[in-house]
């Protein structure tokens, strides 16, 4: 049995933060830059421009590469040989908390969803999942609400055909339009129960853009790429970058399907303690 102090790992969420927030996936540079070579149109291409030079200024002045920093998603894969000598669910919080202050980016976490009142930093939202070995592997994602608020679930029957699901994913990018800031990384849960449905979809947009792709993410892309939404709503062919699918077992009454859309400024970070 391995011990792993909780305040290392509190250390490590504040560094994620700092990671997430200010140097953009390579993964996503890489696909951003090949967006540019490829868009056609000339307002496309411009603001494909844009964003490249954004996240090189962010990275090189240390700034966030957006201002909204979003709401901090944590992962964490927990080995089953590994004991925490401390409180977990404390430390992440903490973690996150002093790495927002630390670095000077935006509270835009409430407490109480209806009353509203004064914005914080903390807390984020854990998902946990026990895996073999004595490691523990920390993922940061910081999911602003211009996408999140672009979320859609729809609990199809099980007798529901392929195409039926490919179009609810595609209307749900083109109901986006250019509110969330394309290009998109866009992910689909398909499976489990309506909640863990959507926790599919996030951990789809943690999965590299260079991984390889099945017929049913291709096809999605290339439906998608055929709205000419375009970067920013300026239209072109670039309205998605990626469509990552992620599926679990399901009832034999149900058919979950989430859709959970990340904007250009795919923010995520991880380690491994």
């Amino acid at each position: 049995m391995r011990k792993i102090n909780a305040v290392k790992i509190k250390d490590a969420i504040t560094q994620l933060c700092f990671e997430a927030n200010f140097f953009l996936r390579q993964d996503v540079l890489i696909a951003l830059q090949y967006a540019f070579k490829t868009e056609s149109k000339r307002g496309a291409k411009k603001i494909l421009k844009a964003i490249l030079d954004n996240a090189a200024y962010a990275k090189k002045e240390k700034l966030a590469i957006c201002q909204d920093t979003g709401m901090g998603l944590v992962f964490v894969e927990i080995g089953q040989e590994v004991n925490i000598a401390g409180d977990l669910k404390a430390a992440i919080n903490k973690g996150v908390e002093e790495g927002y202050k630390k670095y000077s980016l935006r509270n835009s976490i409430i407490r109480d969803p209806l009353s509203r009142g004064k914005a914080l930093f903390s807390p984020c939202i854990i998902h946990t999942d026990i895996v073999k070995g004595d490691k523990i592997k920390l993922t940061y994602l910081a999911k602003g609400f211009g996408c999140e608020n672009k979320s859609q679930l729809k609990m199809f029957k099980p007798t529901a055909k392929i195409e039926e699901i490919k179009k609810f994913v595609v209307e749900t990018v083109c109901n986006a339009g250019p509110d969330a800031c394309p290009p998109y990384i866009v992910g689909v849960g398909i499976g489990a129960t309506a909640d863990y449905s959507g926790v599919l979809a996030k951990k789809a947009l943690l999965r590299k853009i260079s991984s390889k792709s099945s017929k049913l993410e291709q096809d999605l892309l290339k439906q998608i790429n055929k709205s000419k939404i375009g970067p920013m709503g300026l239209g072109g062919v670039n309205t998605a970058l990626a469509v990552h699918v992620q599926a679990y077992p399901t009832h034999i009454a149900g058919l979950p399907v989430s859709v959970n859309i990340s904007c250009h400024a795919l923010r995520s970070a991880s380690v491994i303690l």
